[in-house]
């Protein structure tokens, strides 16, 4: 089963990297956002599981921002609030969220509702399978491992960067990620000025399996917008 994305909606730096490790250390796939336009631009480039959100955001304000998310579809949401009311805790019930919880609260009690929460939504039938093992051009990712293996069957663990921007851009190829893409998938944060994590990270991919770094035949860079799998998947 694909790893569930969990989005951070919170305004408060500290706090939305802390979430961020939290969610991270449990094994989630996770992104953020600091107000609801960008929750809205993050809802729309990946396909979210959790939100896990603060109602006291800047601009529209989280009892705003689940009221239009729940008119559009159903995702599992988790308000956090330093509101310590109980009638904006049965508000934002009654709005959509799943569940609420008052700041400060126990990192452990919010992951483990978080997980009791997925296992209700996520756990569904898909209609498309996503492979464990993905074959390409004679090679192999395991997504269990993340060995990539070479069609002579020499075998190397990638890290957790590398494998997640290989397997984003195998699972839809074709497809054109921007570097802000990229970034949020493989570490859960936003670009930085100047930031050149995603390039290194690609030119590392590539010195896997590309026989000329130069004209490189798998991983292509498309100039001003990102990278995109050119290569072949091979179907079972």
């Amino acid at each position: 089963m694909q790893t569930p994305v969990v989005l951070i909606v919170e305004d408060e730096e500290v706090t939305r990297s802390n979430l961020v490790s939290l969610f991270q250390g449990e094994g989630y796939d996770v992104i953020e956002a600091i107000n609801g336009e960008e929750m809205n631009q993050r809802l729309a480039e990946s396909k979210v599981n959790l939100i896990v959100m603060d109602i006291n955001l800047p601009g529209k304000n989280g009892l705003i921002l689940a009221r239009e998310l729940r008119q559009k579809e159903k995702i599992g949401l988790i308000f956090l609030t330093g509101r310590d009311s109980e009638v904006d805790r049965i508000l934002g019930l009654e709005i959509g969220a799943d569940d609420y919880l008052t700041k400060p609260f126990n990192p452990r009690e919010l992951t483990i509702r978080a997980r009791n929460l997925l296992s209700r939504t996520v756990a569904q039938p898909v209609v498309e399978e996503h492979k464990s093992v993905v074959t390409f051009n004679g090679w192999t990712l395991d997504e269990n491992s993340r060995n990539l293996t070479s069609p002579k069957g020499e075998s190397r663990r990638l890290p957790k960067g590398e494998y997640r921007a290989l397997r984003l851009m195998l699972d839809t190829p074709g497809k054109i990620f921007t570097r802000e893409q990229l970034i949020r998938h493989m570490t859960g944060r936003e670009l930085r000025p100047n930031d050149r994590t995603v390039d290194v990270t690609i030119r590392r991919i590539r010195k896997h399996f590309e026989t000329d770094m130069d004209t490189p035949e798998l991983i292509s860079t498309i100039h001003g917008e990102g990278y995109r799998f050119v290569g072949n998947i091979d179907k079972d």
